[in-house]
């Protein structure tokens, strides 16, 4: 048995001029997978220093080489010396006929130097899905090795070497399921194995699991269910999915007692979700859908490609959204944008390599993600500091365009409307804590719910302060104020100016008080409710204070300066909720994506970097500067003719 292994493995690996056209991960893939065989096979070619298999120690020597050449086409990094000195001294041991036990060790360590160097994924990213191992496995591989895995499928007949015995123990004891998921996906050259790399990753692991369970029965699952549960000890040495998926059986059981290291296996491979993180089960998802959109875009389906990749975003990684951007901001940016541009490669039919780096480059950044969110939570000054800078953030916008109308109304001598400008911002209040009550108790604001009621609120509201900002600019001439006034004085209010300025308050408090919401939502979520709600309780007294300073400042100033100031701040905040608004109409998929690499993201001011959101507000504010000059034109033909 030993012997087939060892000729299966020779068969599956790449020659030295193979290599040089693997890419990087795959190299490193395939050099674990041959150290992997040394570590397990060395045994069956060596015994106390003699040779016992003259075939396969010829194979461990050349397994050995191999590891050599391949590290060596490998892009140097700072542990490369490391590496070559490690291969060095395993190719030595082999020759010198040196202990199993020893050639193991050194195998296993470099092993572990080589994935430190160059990073693949040793696990799922979550649970993967048992029922659909089983179905892959019933339509891919059980006509070769057997509905239950004992390398007897009616295909099997006359292969040689025959279907590997998935039942067999002592070989599911050698094998984790990081290398039964390399075979998935690399193959073995020289036999019917072929290799699925065009599958999933998650359906990959999801079949992995699956074979790795062929070899245990429902009763070592059931005995090792009750010794998790038992035994907090045991569940601490297997505290995740990496560490499930990189331990080999036997490697357990020099550790614990035998039977209870397969009868945990059984039970864990069976039932991977008792390993799952709680915080990491949306970007699962966002997983899986990115999965499935590449290999649709493979396929040749544009439009299932974009859909999944769109779903990605808005029911996957939308959820986790608040409580990222609360911990990490820049990274949530990162992803954001990574997203977007993988989005852009499928509209625009970029080759299938390019939309796959996106989709790797996004990987790599879910993994940070994860990370920070399984890191403990905030402690409480974080929270608080958290809570306080996320109010101000987004009730400054709303406060400056209620103030000024407050204001204005007020130098203009039209105390009548104040209480519809004041009932639009207490009823956007009241409607935001109804959103919060909805929300957390009954049901799931959506992911493309928040960002079309975000993107349509800020549109709006844009395209309001355009109008308002070019209207109050051309009140700042002395001339044009004093018509107005002796046009408007004295007569009432009409029903709908005063509905008009009603949801303009409304709309502006209401799309920052949505958004605040849903951040406070998640951090709440976390614990340190006292902290955030001192945070907030603080933030609140603070935008207090500075309405209150606008207010007195605002009264003093004169009039032509009060239009003036007011006009650009409007202008600037029109600005900035036309590219905050198409943002977010790009992320749930309404407007199209074209990343603009040289483009930085600042979200205070509402800049992306894509063309679309670019051309917003630069078409914004564009309005805005044609709009001041024609009123400037206009005042000098109003002092004209007063003049004259």
């Amino acid at each position: 048995m030993r012997l087939l292994f060892a000729l299966l493995a020779f068969l599956g690996f790449t020659t030295a001029a193979s290599v040089q056209a693997a890419t990087p991960q795959q190299t490193a893939e395939t050099t674990w997978r041959l150290l992997d065989y040394i570590a397990v096979d060395y045994a069956g070619a060596v015994d106390q220093g003699r040779v016992i298999n003259d075939f396969e120690y010829a194979e461990m020597r050349e397994f050995s080489g191999t590891v050599r050449k391949n590290l060596r086409a490998l892009p140097a990094v700072a542990t490369t010396p490391r590496l070559a000195r490690e291969s060095g001294a395993l190719e030595r041991m082999i020759m010198a006929k040196e202990s199993p036990d020893a050639v193991a060790k050194a195998a296993r360590t470099l092993a572990a130097s080589l994935l430190e160097a160059y990073p693949v994924p040793l696990a799922p990213r979550s649970a993967p899905d048992l029922a659909r191992g089983a179905a892959l496995y019933r339509t891919q591989c059980a006509a070769c090795h057997g509905a239950g895995g004992a390398g007897d499928g009616p295909a099997a007949a006359g292969m040689d070497p025959p279907p590997i015995a998935f039942t067999d123990r002592e070989r599911a004891g050698q094998r984790s399921l990081f290398a039964l998921e390399q075979v998935i996906a690399q193959g073995l050259d020289g036999t019917a194995m072929p290799g699925f790399r065009d599958l999933p990753q998650q359906d990959r692991w999801a079949l992995a699991f699956h074979v790795g369970t062929l070899a245990y029965s429902q009763a070592d699952a059931r005995e090792g269910e009750a010794l998790w549960q038992a035994d907090p000890a045991l569940r601490q040495k297997i505290p995740d999915l990496k560490t499930l998926a990189s331990l080999t059986p036997q490697a357990l059981a020099a550790d614990i007692d035998n039977p209870q290291a397969a009868a945990l296996m059984a039970y864990l491979r069976a039932n991977p979700e008792a390993l799952e993180p709680s915080d990491a089960g949306s970007l699962a998802l966002t997983r899986t859908r990115l999965a499935q959109s590449v290999a649709a875009y493979r396929k040749g389906d544009q439009s299932e490609a974009k859909r999944l990749a769109l779903s990605a975003y808005l029911d996957g990684f939308e959820p986790v959204e608040p409580i990222l951007a609360a911990r990490d901001g820049a990274l949530m940016g990162q992803i954001e944008r990574a997203m977007g541009e993988l989005r852009a490669a499928i509209g625009r039919g970029a080759p299938a390599a390019d939309v796959e780096a996106h989709a790797q480059r996004l990987d790599a950044l879910f993994t940070r993600a994860e990370e920070t969110l399984e890191a403990p939570a905030a402690g409480g000054i974080a929270s608080f500091v958290s809570a306080l800078t996320i109010l101000l953030r987004e009730g400054i916008e709303a406060l400056l365009i209620v103030v000024a109308m407050v204001a204005f109304l007020r130098k203009s001598e039209r105390q009548d409307a104040l209480p519809y400008v004041h009932g639009g911002w207490i009823a956007a209040l009241a409607a935001g804590l109804l959103t919060w009550i909805v929300a957390t108790r009954f049901i799931a604001i959506s992911g493309a719910s928040r960002e079309l009621t975000e993107g349509f609120g800020g549109i709006l509201a844009a395209l309001v302060l355009v109008s308002v900002g070019i209207w109050m600019h051309g009140k700042s001439h002395a001339d044009a104020w004093q018509q107005y006034i002796q046009k408007t004085m004295g007569k009432a209010l009409t029903k709908g100016s005063a509905w008009f300025l009603f949801a303009l308050a409304f709309l502006v408090v209401y799309r920052e008080a949505f958004e605040t919401i849903l951040f406070y939502a998640a951090m709440l979520a976390e614990g340190s409710n006292t902290a955030v709600v001192a945070g907030a309780g603080v933030g609140a007294v603070l935008l207090l204070a500075i309405a209150w300073v606008m207010m007195r400042y605002s009264v003093r100033l004169p009039i032509r300066e009060f239009f003036r100031y007011s006009s650009i701040v409007i202008a600037v905040l029109a600005v900035i909720l036309i590219g905050k608004g198409s943002a977010a109409l790009q992320e749930a998929g309404i407007v199209g994506v074209t990343p603009v690499d040289w483009v930085p993201r600042i979200d205070v001011i509402g800049l992306y970097p894509t063309m679309q959101v670019i051309a917003a507000q630069a078409l914004v504010a564009l309005v805005l500067i044609a709009g001041f000059w024609i009123n400037g034109r206009a005042a000098d033909r109003l002092a004209a003719q007063r003049a004259g």
